[in-house]
């Protein structure tokens, strides 16, 4: 494991393999060892790399009444990208940390070669953290299943998990979060491993502080990048619906579905995960 100061902070990583750079990108309840089973695959043909974000595991952790800063978030991945390498990279990113590449794409599109982005959870296009009734309504005349959508992961996902949170019960929000996320059946087959690599890295603040940042279609539309979009076929449906919107708006991108796979598809259908990943990196490094 090695380790480097950026944005004052210690971030550890792990790498592997030589040529052109690939940084990993984790999501939320996940820290670099999600990736364990792609860094030596994609090290045969790349140099990879997958760091842990700030206050993930094995990081500092996060300390009492500091925000989880999604702005911090991108900032952070943006300098790690410089030290890595002074040329694009090849960004593969799961979940929460692929809408920070969503995010780096439009602010500094030249870091990047190509996005490899599975599952957003890019509601953010459609509301705001706290949504307003008119957004809803809107949302519900022009994306009705959408809506519904998002209406349902919020009473049943965000709510709760966010009510636990405040009152300090952990498993209980981890329960909830897991099953909502990642469908019920996958998050009961999480082995013990897993699962604690999930309580190392469930924070309230995710979702008691700043939330999400904004995001602007127009700028999705505007970035030109090779954007390959994965979703799992046992996914909860609303990401699987969020990334078909994200398709119609990146002008430069193509979807695939992983078979036997929810939202930790990675995970779940590695080898199936691994080859398609590698198929599309190779048609757009030559």
């Amino acid at each position: 494991m090695l380790q480097v100061n950026l944005n004052n902070y210690n971030f550890n990583y792990v790498e592997n393999g030589k040529g052109d750079s690939l940084v990993f990108v984790h999501g939320s309840a996940s820290d670099y060892r999600t990736w364990d089973k792609q860094l030596e695959y994609f090290g045969k043909y790349f140099h990879t790399i997958a760091y842990s974000r700030r206050h993930h595991w094995p990081n500092e952790q996060i300390q009492d009444n500091e925000d989880y800063s999604m702005a911090k978030h991108v900032a952070d991945l943006e300098e790690f990208l410089k030290f890595i390498e002074n040329q694009p990279i090849h960004l593969v990113a799961h979940s929460y940390g692929a809408l920070l590449c969503i995010l780096l794409a439009i602010k500094k599109p030249q870091l990047i070669r190509t996005l490899t982005l599975a599952e957003p959870p890019a509601v953010a296009l459609y509301v705001s953290n706290t949504p307003k009734p008119k957004e809803i309504l809107t949302l519900l005349f022009s994306k009705p299943q959408l809506a519904l959508g998002i209406i349902k992961f919020g009473a049943k996902g965000i709510a709760p998990t966010t009510k636990a949170f405040k009152q300090n019960d952990m498993d209980k929000a981890l329960d909830i979060f897991g099953k909502t996320t990642l469908g019920v059946k996958a998050f009961l087959n999480l082995s013990k491993s897993r699962l604690e690599q999930a309580r190392s890295n469930l924070f309230k603040a995710e979702l008691l502080g700043s939330g999400f940042l904004p995001l602007d279609k127009n700028k999705i539309r505007n970035i030109t990048l090779p954007t390959f979009l994965i979703s799992g076929e046992n996914s909860p449906k609303l990401w699987q619906d969020l990334l078909v919107e994200l398709n119609k708006l990146i002008p430069n991108s193509e979807l695939k579905i992983i078979p036997e796979a929810s939202h930790i598809m990675h995970e779940d259908n590695v080898s199936n995960y691994n080859t398609t990943v590698l198929s599309f990196l190779k048609k757009n490094t030559k």
